[in-house]
């Protein structure tokens, strides 16, 4: 694969047109306050890995590179991506499951200008090809095959179908013909120090877009929340100074890259930018993490709060592993309880951090030196000192304190839009920039907030957030069902699971499977699957006509219990 000749000669001067920029007022408080330094993430990048070039900053099983060397593969990388005719503003969806290589094209987005698109391994064609389209990508990085199926295959399909996608770069040596090879791909630069130095000239503006996250939510689909080089930067850093991390920092990435959690809270970019190292697993098994643990002397990892559990368990029952170098342990994207927080310390040996964000912003973390109190019965407070919070009634008035109500935010990292979707905008940001979250929290003592639900109509399964609307548009293309009506139930190792209420409508029995069929036929991926069917005669409405969720959760709760969903019933 040859190295770009057309490499840019100068930088990005502002965000694409189909993405909303920052109010300049806002803008230049930010920068004049020093959040927003003006610096891209890829220059950021660069000059903490030549302050220790030759440490090891990223392992992955035998794989160990250097500050040096990862920078040599990104800016490679980065450099053939200019030959294939990708430049900065350019979108590319990278679908990878944990691998060094997801760090490595990552950062050659950034140094290229380029907008990476992090996706799950877990997506399917009906969201993939969504996102590729929405996003109007040009390029998608997959592996080959993962765990029997073919993301090679999927992607050429995708691309084929959506105009503008051009590229499949595959993971693996089995790529099939019209597909790139990642491995070609992230081979070092020829010549390291002229093509670093090219990239370091044409370094994209600190106000253009860095990359796209995804979020979930009511509309099914994953929105897009565009992050400049400015408001994500500032992220990251502000959290990787409060979470202390440094040039001793050893990260554990064992959640999905593909989340802004793992990457940015601060993760792995967080990891790289204080010039410490990342550490890349493959699972969050215990004991596979545990040994990496002890064999890469971690000190920091962030996990959802079914992971938490399953350490718990694990530890109490087996005591071999050396944990003693982990610091901190981060719990977030879905609420971890006050029971299981305050077993963190006594039986892992280390700080537990809890955490609450979202791809729009704003990040809430609890302190480490904060009480127990806090840290066991809250999700933090917002890590900047400009992050602005209302906790409103549903006549949008603020509630009174420590009562429930939704949560509003604006700040110098918090979107103002989602990407091109004014529709949604008009539903979840005011006219003067406040992003409605949908989460419902309580604000207690110090501006620690208590997440206690939520209000728009979504299941929280281990951290991956499901519409309800998208389960039942499903449910309703099966045989047999008149009406359906996805909820949440309690589990205690997923926290939730989606359950579904059909009424049948008399002409067959309803059965989960066919339901099940129907969302795998439509290429859906497998976490949004309902676990557990109940029929019922009618859906209970409130009393404006909308179907009683809430009574809806309760019904099956009484019928199932809160422990795992079961089968069909």
């Amino acid at each position: 694969m040859p190295e770009g000749a057309d490499m840019p000669e100068q930088a990005v001067t502002s965000s694409p047109p189909d993405v909303v920029p920052w109010p300049a007022g806002a803008a230049a408080r930010y920068a004049a306050k020093g959040y927003w330094e003006g610096r891209s993430l890829g220059s950021r990048l660069a000059e903490a890995a030549r302050r220790t070039p030759e440490a090891i900053c990223l392992v992955d099983g035998p794989v160990r590179l250097s500050h040096r060397e990862l920078m040599a593969r990104a800016d490679g990388a980065a450099a053939r991506m200019s030959g294939l005719g990708i430049g900065a503003g350019d979108r590319i969806v990278v679908q990878l499951p944990n691998r060094w290589e997801h760090v490595v094209v990552t950062v050659a987005c950034f140094r290229l200008g380029a907008v990476p698109v992090w996706a799950l391994p877990q997506h399917r064609h009906h969201e993939l090809s969504g996102v590729v389209a929405h996003a109007r990508a040009k390029a998608l990085v997959v592996p080959g095959t993962l765990k029997g199926f073919d993301h090679q295959a999927m992607a050429h399909e995708i691309v084929a179908a959506v105009p503008g996608a051009e590229h499949v770069v595959v993971a693996g040596d089995d790529v099939a013909p019209g597909g790139l090879s990642l491995r070609e791909l992230c081979a070092p630069a020829e010549d390291p120090e002229a093509t670093a130095a090219l990239l370091d000239k044409a370094a994209p503006d600190a106000a253009g877009v860095a990359t796209f996250l995804l979020s979930g939510g009511t509309t099914g689909l994953p929105k897009l929340v565009a992050r400049t080089h400015d408001d994500f930067a500032y992220m990251i850093t502000r959290a990787a100074e409060l979470c202390r991390f440094g040039p001793d920092t050893v990260y554990l990435a064992v959640l999905p890259l593909g989340h802004g959690f793992t990457n940015a809270g601060p993760g792995v970019l967080g990891a790289l930018l204080a010039g410490g190292r990342v550490v890349i697993a493959d699972s969050p098994a215990p004991e596979a993490a545990f040994a990496a643990i002890e064999r890469e002397r971690v000190t920091a990892t962030s996990v959802v709060p079914a992971v938490v559990m399953r350490w718990l368990e694990h530890r109490e029952e087996n005591r071999d592993a050396d944990l003693s170098s982990l610091r901190l342990l981060q719990a977030g994207a879905a609420r971890l309880t006050p029971e299981a927080a305050r077993r963190v310390a006594p039986v892992l040996g280390c700080t537990l951090q809890q955490v609450f964000g979202m791809a729009e912003g704003l990040l809430c973390l609890t302190r480490l030196d904060d009480p127990d109190e806090v840290v066991h019965h809250t999700q933090g407070r917002p890590i900047s000192p400009d992050d602005e919070i209302r906790v409103v009634g549903a006549d949008g008035e603020p509630v009174a304190p420590g009562e429930p109500g939704v949560l509003l935010a604006r700040g110098p990292y918090t979107a103002r839009s989602y990407y091109d979707s004014p529709a949604t905008d008009a539903r979840s940001f005011t006219e003067d920039g406040w992003y409605r979250t949908g989460d419902i929290v309580r604000e207690g003592p110090g501006g620690n907030l208590v997440v206690t639900g939520r209000e728009k109509d979504v299941v929280n399964r281990g951290g991956e957030k499901i519409n309800a609307e998208e389960v039942e548009d499903f449910a309703l293309r099966a045989g047999g069902v008149a009406h359906a009506a996805a909820v949440a139930t309690p589990d205690p190792e997923l926290g939730e699971r989606v359950c579904l209420f059909v009424v049948p409508d008399g002409t067959r029995e309803v059965a989960l499977a066919d339901v099940r069929a129907v969302m795998l036929a439509a290429g859906v991926a497998a976490f949004k699957l309902p676990e557990r069917l109940l029929t019922i005669p009618s859906l209970p409405m409130t009393p404006i006509g909308k179907v009683d969720k809430k009574a809806l959760r309760a019904e099956a709760v009484r019928r199932i219990g809160a422990g795992p969903l079961g089968g069909p019933a």
